[in-house]
């Protein structure tokens, strides 16, 4: 199937997990990628056997904290592509520290990137999009959803990513602009960013990694490719009549 045959799509924090398996999906059908991280090393290691193999796939640096990168970034796909049909605010930061140990640097860390970073994607995006349409998915997550031990910072920006998007998706919606808005919300996913976070905990990291995963229904984390699937299912005309909605993808994490 070419959902996205023809269309133009900018894919955030791409070099690895989510945002990969989500530009690589995007571009097996159809799409043009543009395929943004802070790091050119980290896009071409990540993205050179998919071009080997033909895939349509842009590599571009952007910090997605800094407003002015994201209007040159959007407005660069537009002068060589004429428009911006998808973007997935995939981005996003985070550690585990209980709300007492989480120092100033942090919060503003986790805030600049999580929230500061869909903002302004949205920003920029809805400024090209305006008149010839288009769609936008933000990564949100269980945790923008239920309180999650050890996660305050990172549950906080989760949250206001969940209400941002609805706010957003309305306010584009009265006005009668042709852009759809919604928030994915992935359960515990087998990510870099996990692991990575993971590790800070040192020796208690797989008694809580277990204890998560004994939470889920499903009894297993996600693979990054399962929180990609209905990340296109959202951007796609298969989901023409969803703005504002939040899609849950836990394996039942959050009903119990």
């Amino acid at each position: 199937m070419q959902r996205f045959s023809g269309k133009t799509v900018l894919v955030t924090g791409a070099a690895s997990g989510i945002g990969f398996a989500s530009a690589e999906q995007f571009a097996r059908e159809g799409a043009t990628v543009i395929a943004t991280d802070l790091k050119m090393e980290s896009l071409d290691a990540a993205f050179n056997d998919l071009l080997a193999e033909g895939l349509s796939i842009e590599k571009a640096v952007l910090d997605v904290t800094d407003s002015k990168a994201w209007t040159s970034t959007v407005d660069n796909i537009v002068a060589g592509h004429g428009r911006l049909d998808v973007l997935f605010n995939n981005a996003g930061g985070g550690h585990f520290a209980s709300i007492e140990s989480t120092t100033p640097e942090q919060w503003r860390y986790v805030n600049a990137v999580n929230l500061d970073g869909v903002f302004f994607g949205m920003q920029a995006a809805i400024r090209v999009m305006k008149v010839k349409g288009g769609t936008i998915v933000n990564n949100s997550s269980v945790a923008g959803l239920v309180g999650e031990p050890l996660l305050a910072a990172y549950s906080a920006t989760k949250g206001g990513v969940r209400a941002m998007t609805k706010a957003a998706a309305v306010d584009c919606a009265r006005r009668g602009y042709p852009i759809r808005i919604n928030s994915i919300h992935p359960g515990y996913t087998n990510t870099k960013l996990v692991a990575t976070a993971l590790a800070t905990l040192g020796d208690q990291a797989e008694a809580f990694a277990a204890n998560k995963v004994a939470a889920i229904p499903m009894g297993r984390l996600a693979e990054p490719v399962e929180i990609a699937r209905p990340v296109l299912f959202l951007a796609s005309h298969d989901a023409s009549y969803i703005t504002a909605a939040e899609l849950v993808v836990d394996g039942g994490y959050v009903a119990e």
